[in-house]
């Protein structure tokens, strides 16, 4: 497609683009909706670069958008894949305390579990021995409604829906300028060109840059942070049979080291969080000059690293040396060895970083005269990617006049 013109472009074809793509060619089927996305498939970065967990809203702020968007998206999701015939496991999650210290923040996360509407039960240590013999703790708050699924599946089927109803996708398109004119907005990869009468962004990883090509002034930048996880060999897959989660530091926005039961039957370990130097690098060792010299640019960052100084160079040690990382496991999983723990793909969080050194904690969104954009969106964005995408469908129908 050399050129276009259209009533609304969508960019970005992981979970959340394509549940606002599908969503808004739902509500109106005569307007003509093109996501496009640089990729050559769906479903390349953050979607397909996580544990596949369909989380219940045990740890967001009662009234957050995060809270009401997870609860409803882990009921929403759990829908879809039953009429798209998608893998879906209720296996629910344990959430393990280990000390003292540990206990007392699980009563708290049971208290914002009550405030949120989540069921939980208390289990102690002689209960959380008899449900998972594999595992060690002082006791567990145990979370039901946790679930595993196909992320990447339910991505490639909202897109084929879409499709079906006439929405197009276009992969293999890189914007590299964007321009908002009176009446339209016009997007060039370098080499192609289209025109379109209003734009929603679902840029992930590149939200911060995208949105800097339309002049918006944005106070905050995405720093990635890369997650680390191992599979464990096969003959270990039936080593849980629930998510086994660490009790988390409150003052972090990450969830810890944890043992995850895939949907395909592997389980995996992880993830930790350690700064990326690149915010696609996916491989063992990745550096790219050009994102690092953006990084430390930004004050934030400095910030950020500052007030974070000894969690981080904990986080990196344990990247690096392997039995620091085992560590953490064997705190709660005391049989798994060294050598069970296999490579497995890492994935990159896209964490809004504001300029103060602040993390943004829930969703964050923005806009202009003719546009949308989704600022923030880490986890559990790919739980509640139908909710955001109604939340965007409402607010283009209300803004654009649709």
């Amino acid at each position: 497609m050399s050129s276009a013109t259209c009533d609304l472009v969508l960019i970005g074809g992981g979970i959340v683009g394509a549940s606002t793509a599908l969503q808004l060619k739902q509500r109106f089927p005569a307007r003509s909706i093109l996501l496009l996305d640089k990729e050559p498939r769906c479903a390349r970065h953050q979607t397909g670069h996580n544990s596949g967990v369909v989380h219940a809203g045990v740890y967001y702020k009662p009234g957050s958008l995060k809270a009401d968007f997870c609860k409803r998206g882990a009921a929403l999701t759990r829908a879809f894949c039953s009429e798209n015939n998608i893998a879906f496991r209720q296996c629910g999650k344990l959430l393990v305390a280990t000390d003292e210290t540990e206990l007392q923040r699980m009563e708290n996360l049971a208290e914002r579990c009550a405030e949120n509407g989540i069921e939980t039960e208390r289990l102690s240590a002689a209960e959380l021995q008899r449900r998972e013999p594999n595992i060690s703790g002082n006791g567990a708050l145990f979370v039901p409604a946790t679930a595993i699924t196909d992320f990447p599946r339910i991505t490639e089927t909202m897109l084929a829906r879409f499709q079906d109803l006439g929405g197009v996708v276009q992969f293999g398109f890189t914007v590299r300028q964007i321009e908002e004119r009176v009446h339209s907005i016009a997007l060039s990869d370098g080499g192609r060109s289209l025109e379109t009468a209003h734009l929603i962004v679902c840029g992930g990883l590149m939200a911060d840059r995208l949105a800097r090509m339309m002049d918006i002034d944005l106070d905050f930048q995405i720093v990635p942070f890369r997650g680390e996880y191992y599979q464990l060999p096969p003959a270990l897959n039936d080593i849980v049979g629930h998510l086994i989660y660490p009790i988390p530091d409150p003052e972090l926005p990450f969830l810890g080291v944890h043992l995850t039961p895939m949907i395909d039957g592997s389980v995996t370990v992880g993830p930790n969080a350690v700064l990326g130097w690149k915010r696609e690098g996916y491989g063992r060792i990745n550096i790219s000059p050009a994102d690092m010299f953006e990084m430390f640019s930004f004050p934030g960052f400095w910030r950020v690293l500052g007030a974070n100084l000894g969690t981080g160079f904990k986080e990196m040690v344990d990247s690096l040396y392997r039995p620091g990382y085992l560590k953490r496991v064997r705190k709660y999983c005391p049989q798994i060895t060294l050598s069970q723990m296999r490579p497995y793909p890492a994935g990159i969080r896209a964490q809004a970083v504001m300029a103060d050194g602040s993390l943004v904690h829930d969703f964050l969104f923005s806009e202009t005269a003719r546009s949308l954009h989704v600022c923030n969106a880490p986890s559990p964005a790919a739980t509640s990617a139908l909710p955001i995408g109604e939340y965007l469908a409402d607010m283009a129908t209300e803004k654009f006049g649709l």
